[in-house]
Order: structure tokens, then C-alpha cells, then sequence
């Protein structure tokens, strides 16, 4: 396991360690991976549900609607692709530096993540929005005033979840970080 080898490569060094608990910083990356990973498996249901829903409503006709949907599914399928190249950036360094060049490389690596999620994710974000904005009017003209009402009131919903989901995120990478930095 990469975990056993990173923390036997930590052990092995003769020269002082930086970190003052490897596991600890080990069990923080772990889960943080982790979450990463729960995050791509939600952003990819999401992006399924929603190629279906355009398979089946939007065919062949380009109009608001369409872009509406393009627009939700480009943001999802940029996020999961970032979000992949960052884990197996990070992956690919964790077994192959030792304990000082690994803690350094985690800054560097959470600053980057920082700046990620300060400029990427809110852009995502607002696309996605701009997207779910785009369908309401389709909506209102199809479902009933009632199921309007609850795709306004549940998307509503969803977006104020997922952006504090977003921010506890950040705020849990800027907490680590400053761990890393002290």
C-alpha cells in the first residue's frame, strides 16, 4: 500500500523529520483523496443524469434549452477532469520524495488547489447556473405550476448545499495548509 511505503521511506531517513506526525498528515491526505473521489462519483452521476435528460428531451434541435444542458454538463466534465488530473498529480508524487520535499510539495500542492477552487469552481459554478437558468423557461411552459415550483424551489436548494459544500471544502484544504505551513 502506498501509504506503508511513503511512511517506511519517512521512518528509513537519517535526517530530522519536519513533519511532526507522518500518519497524521498521511490520514489527512487520505481523506481529503477520499473526498475528492466522492466528489467526482456525485459530479459524474450528475453529468449521466443529466445526458440522459438531453437524450431524451433535447434531440436534434439546437436552442436555449440545449445550450442550457451543454452548458450544466461542460461544467461537470471540466470539474471531474480537473479534479482527476490533481489527484493523480499529487499520487504520483507521494511515494517518490522524501518527508521535507513531500511537505513542500503539499503546500505548493494546496496552494494550486486553493486557486482552484477561488477561481475554477466559482466559474464552474456559474456556469452551471447559467445553464440551470437557461432550462426555466422550458420548464415553466412543460410541467404545471406546482412541479415548477419545486424544481425552482429544489434547485435553489441544491445550488446553496453544493456551494456550502464548496466553501467547507476550501475551508478545510486552507485549514490543512496552514498545518503544512507552520
Amino acid at each position: 500500500m502506498e501509504n506503508d511505503k511513503l511512511s517506511q521511506i519517512w521512518e528509513s531517513q537519517t535526517n530530522s523529520i519536519t513533519l511532526d506526525k507522518p500518519k497524521t498528515i498521511i490520514s489527512k491526505a487520505q481523506k481529503q483523496r477520499n473526498g475528492q473521489f466522492i466528489t467526482i462519483a456525485v459530479l459524474s452521476i450528475t453529468v449521466l443524469i443529466l445526458i440522459a435528460f438531453t437524450i431524451a428531451y433535447a434531440g436534434n434541435r439546437w436552442n436555449n434549452f440545449t445550450l442550457g444542458l451543454m452548458l450544466m454538463i461542460s461544467s461537470l466534465i471540466f470539474r471531474i477532469i480537473l479534479e482527476y488530473i490533481t489527484i493523480y498529480r499529487k499520487k504520483s508524487q507521494l511515494v517518490s520524495l522524501d518527508n521535507r520535499s513531500f511537505q513542500k510539495y503539499l503546500v505548493k500542492y494546496y496552494r494550486m488547489r486553493l486557486r482552484i477552487n477561488y477561481i475554477i469552481t466559482p466559474l464552474c459554478f456559474g456556469i452551471y447556473i447559467v445553464g440551470f437558468t437557461k432550462l426555466l423557461p422550458y420548464f415553466k411552459s412543460t410541467f404545471s405550476d406546482g412541479f415548477y415550483t419545486y424544481i425552482i424551489i429544489s434547485g435553489i436548494t441544491s445550488l446553496i448545499v453544493i456551494a456550502g459544500i464548496i466553501i467547507n471544502t476550501i475551508w478545510k484544504e486552507q485549514v490543512f495548509l496552514k498545518q503544512l505551513s507552520v
